[in-house]
C-alpha cells in the first residue's frame, strides 16, 4: 500500500491549537499549519546587480537568520482576502524600505512538505524605488543587507561563520555556484 493510499481516509485531527499554529495529525503523520491556512509572500528584489536580504532574529533558531523579504498574506483583521501581489509589496516596503513598481509572481512554493502545510509565493519585484529605511514593523528588528550578488557566497558564509541560521530560499541566489 501506497503512502497516498495508506492516508487518503485517515481524517485530519487538530491536536493542538495556538494563537498563530495548529499541530495536526492524519493515522500517525504529525505536521503543523498556519492558522486559517494562511499564505505567505516571498519577495525576491533585485536592482543594479544588489539583492535585498533582511536579518532577523528568528526564537525558534535561536539566532538571527538571513532571509529573503517575506511576510504573510491577510494575516490583519479585516484584510483576509488581500491580494498576495499587493502583501507582497507591502511587506517589501516595510521591510526594506524599497517599493516595487512591478511585482511579478513566479509560482506556488512549500517549504518543508514533510513538517508544515505553508506555501509561500515566490514574487520577483521590479523597478525598486527606495522610500525609507525599512526595518519592519514594531519590534521585528529587521536589518536590511543590499549584496551585490558576485558577493553573495561570501556574504553568506561570513554570516553563516559568525553563527547567523541562513534561510533555505537562499539557495536561489547560490544556485549558479552549486551547479557550476
Amino acid at each position: 500500500m501506497s503512502l497516498e493510499e495508506e492516508y487518503r481516509d485517515h481524517p485530519e485531527q487538530v491536536r493542538w491549537e495556538g494563537r498563530f499554529i495548529v499541530a495536526k495529525t492524519r493515522g500517525r503523520w504529525e505536521y503543523v499549519s498556519r492558522n486559517r491556512n494562511i499564505k505567505a509572500a516571498v519577495i525576491l528584489a533585485i536592482e543594479d546587480g544588489h539583492v535585498l536580504l533582511v536579518e532577523q532574529f528568528r526564537v525558534p533558531l535561536g539566532r538571527p537568520c538571513i532571509e529573503l523579504p517575506a511576510g504573510l498574506i491577510g494575516d490583519e483583521a479585516g484584510a483576509e482576502n488581500e491580494d498576495p501581489a499587493d502583501a507582497a509589496a507591502r511587506e517589501l516596503e516595510e521591510e526594506t524600505g524599497y517599493r516595487p513598481g512591478r511585482i511579478e509572481s513566479l509560482g506556488e512554493f512549500h517549504s518543508s512538505p514533510g513538517m508544515v502545510t505553508e506555501a509561500f509565493t515566490l514574487f520577483r519585484a521590479h523597478d525598486l524605488e527606495k522610500v525609507s529605511e525599512g526595518g519592519g514593523v514594531e519590534g521585528e528588528g529587521i536589518t536590511v543587507h543590499r549584496v551585490a550578488l558576485t558577493e553573495i557566497e561570501s556574504f553568506l558564509a561570513a554570516k553563516r561563520a559568525e553563527g547567523y541560521a541562513i534561510d533555505v530560499r537562499m539557495l536561489l541566489l547560490l544556485a549558479p555556484g552549486i551547479m557550476a
